[in-house]
């Protein structure tokens, strides 16, 4: 420090005698050209002012040493004037940033010492004044000048990494040298003077999966194919150091999370070849009849799964859906029935719903597995062999006499038998009788055409095994369909009730019979809210063709055990505007004008009978021409016939042509 001083001192000398300018010229700013103006009037003015021809200060600008920490004041410099001539009638005083807290000076030497251990991260630099004034009378002996402190850097600073730690995401399988993320540290030390704040970046933990550029900080890849299903989440520390790298550098660390993102490099895989469900028979249409799963290791969009039933086999009995669990739910499309068919079996099939080409070459995204379904039997109701029966019967017809008979069946396993009875529930059923055992229906009152043309009854089968089992032959309701309808549309919507009045309300299932399922005409479609829509098949009804038709209908309940009726909707073909408002429903107005009165269709009819009378009396004058015309016509050809005028060559004469005979010559 003594050197420098001394250096200082040496410097000074030569600028005092122009022989060297200052090595850091003063500052240009508005104190500084006040400087350089005051410096210039002090020559101008002469004896007036101050007597100097030549620059008076010594100065510099000066440093000092951050984070000082000896006993001793530091020493920064010291500010001397060629006006000091060593007879201590010069002062010098200090003032600006610091003065007399952190820096004092002399005031007969002009020495400058810094009281405190300073930081040049919180204040890089002071600016003071200095003054040199005559100790006797106080006037200045030259104007005040501004000088500049500056602390001294000393790499007493580490890096930081001020937003660690990271997370950064690269997709999986990415190449070697793919862009990961950059980090950038900061060092608080002076980067313009030394290596104090000079970075350099390196991995301590996290080869050789990744690399990091010394310079820049930006991670990359550095090891091929890594797969996120083998290794997920991977803790990368990153280390930057100052003093360019170098041994006695300061370091700072920080770590980061690099989480491979998912690909859709895996297939989804069913679990087992083979899945068995067991469905009771009476399960509804519609309802769920077992799950099964396709496991996909990746993550979300990429292990989306859809499941089909593949063609053929017994798939058409049954769908399936692919729930948010990603798991494929076989539900049931078409009645079951145990005595019909008693097990099924399909192929599903599992395939991802989003595929990446750049993975297709590793294999089908696909896999198949089997389903069996055993159908469970379902203690039933009995079944009639016939959803409706008409009967006719003679009005005077005695008491007793057998009109007819229905006839049921269990289908369950080891059948049971059947007991017959009627549903009495109104006057009119109060005519007939039924036998319980084998089903004969026979009048017990007089029946009166004028008074009740037609009666409807309903009849019961009930289970002799189990009672609670019944089914109900119901009386025809009637609804209608247009002759314009299109195929698959609803025209009727139907609807039941339960007399048991369930807790938690009635819930009822609707269908066809099964001897009925494949009718091409009308289907029940169960809307599962107590309703069902009776549908058309096809279009083009026709009232000429068929003016009805009986469609019976299975309604059943979600007691144990199942209860079930079977009504009959009769279904009449109808003529309908282009809206769907009913217009005829009678066959014989096929043949009649649409839209028009009934007077209108009178005066019409008279009038072609008028046309058809005057066209007889027209035909019939022309016979009667025609007749006396044909009568003279046929006089002559007779005569003609009958009589023939011969005028020979030897005279004339008569000859009836029926003898053919020659002419005879007379005299």
């Amino acid at each position: 420090m003594l050197t420098r001083n001394c250096s200082l001192l040496f410097l000074c000398f030569l600028l005092d005698k122009g022989l060297l300018s200052p090595l850091h010229s003063p500052p240009q700013g508005r104190l500084g050209k006040e400087h350089h103006r005051s410096m210039m009037g002090l020559r101008r003015n002469g004896g007036a002012g101050f007597q100097r021809v030549k620059r008076g200060w010594v100065w510099n600008q000066f440093f000092v040493l951050e984070e000082y920490m000896g006993s001793d004041p530091q020493y920064v410099g010291k500010l001397h004037t060629d006006l000091d001539k060593g007879d201590s009638i010069v002062k010098y005083t200090l003032s600006g940033e610091g003065a007399g807290s952190i820096f004092t000076i002399d005031q007969t030497t002009g020495d400058i010492h810094a009281l405190q251990s300073l930081d040049r991260e919180m204040k890089p630099f002071y600016t003071l004044r200095a003054q040199a004034v005559d100790l006797l009378t106080g006037r200045p002996l030259e104007p005040e000048s501004e000088f500049v402190i500056k602390v001294q850097d000393i790499n007493d600073n580490e890096p930081r990494f001020l937003d660690g730690p990271y997370s950064a995401s690269v997709p999986e399988m990415s190449p070697v040298g793919t862009y990961v993320m950059q980090v950038t540290a900061t060092d608080a030390d002076d980067p313009t003077y030394g290596n104090s704040a000079r970075i350099v970046y390196s991995i301590l933990h996290g080869q050789p999966y990744f690399s990091v550029d010394p310079k820049t900080g930006v991670i990359r890849t550095a090891l091929p194919n890594m797969d996120r299903e083998v290794k997920a989440l991977y803790q990368v520390l990153i280390q930057a150091k100052d003093m360019g790298g170098q041994l006695g550098g300061l370091a700072g660390t920080t770590t980061i999370n690099i989480t491979l993102s998912d690909l859709n490099d895996n297939p989804p895989r069913f679990s087992k070849s083979i899945f068995h469900l067991r469905v009771p028979e009476s399960s509804p249409v519609g309802s769920a009849l077992g799950r099964i799963k396709a496991h996909d290791l990746d993550t979300g969009k990429n292990a989306e799964v859809e499941y089909y039933i593949v063609p053929g086999d017994g798939g058409h009995m049954f769908d399936i859906v692919t729930n948010e669990h990603q798991e494929g739910i076989v539900i049931l499309k078409k009645r079951l029935d145990y005595e019909t068919k008693k097990s099924y079996s399909f192929k599903v099939e599992a395939s991802n719903s989003h595929l990446d080409p750049r993975f297709l070459h590793l294999g089908p995204f696909k896999d198949t597995a089997t389903v069996k379904i055993n159908v469970l039997d379902v203690d039933e109701p009995p079944i009639f062999n016939r959803p409706s029966y008409s009967m006719d019967v003679y009005e005077d017809t005695s008491y007793g006499t057998v009109i007819g008979a229905v006839t049921a069946q269990d289908l369950d396993f080891g059948g049971s038998d059947v007991r017959y009875s009627i549903d009495w529930k109104r006057d009119q059923d109060s005519y007939f009788d039924i036998d319980p055992v084998i089903g004969t229906i026979s009048t017990i009152e007089a029946l009166d055409r004028e008074r009740i043309a037609k009666h409807n009854i309903s009849v019961v089968a009930t289970k002799v095994n189990n009672p609670v089992l019944a089914s109900k032959l119901a009386m025809a309701y009637e609804a209608f369909v247009c002759e314009n309808s299109k195929s698959g549309q609803v025209i009727q919507t139907i609807t039941a009730r339960d007399g048991d009045n369930p807790p938690m309300g009635p819930r009822f299932f609707f269908r066809s019979p099964p001897q009925d399922v494949k009718d091409k005409n009308f289907t029940i479609r169960d809307y599962g809210n107590n309703t069902a829509g009776v549908v058309t098949r096809r279009s083009g009804f026709r009232r000429r063709v068929q003016d009805l038709y009986l469609l019976p209908v299975v309604i059943e309940d979600i007691g144990h055990p199942v209860l079930s009726s079977t009504g009959t909707l009769a279904v009449r073909v109808c003529a309908c505007d282009r809206d769907g408002w009913l217009l005829s429903c009678s066959a014989e107005a096929v043949f009649l004008p649409v839209g028009l009165s009934k007077g209108a269709l009178i005066a019409i009819l008279v009038c072609i009978v008028i046309l058809l009378v005057m066209v007889v009396l027209y035909v019939a004058l022309r016979r009667q021409k025609d007749k006396g015309t044909l009568m003279t016509s046929k006089e002559d050809i007779r005569d003609n016939v009958i009589h023939y005028d011969d005028e020979g060559g030897r005279g004339g004469g008569h000859q009836r042509l029926r003898h053919r005979h020659p002419a005879q010559p007379q005299g």
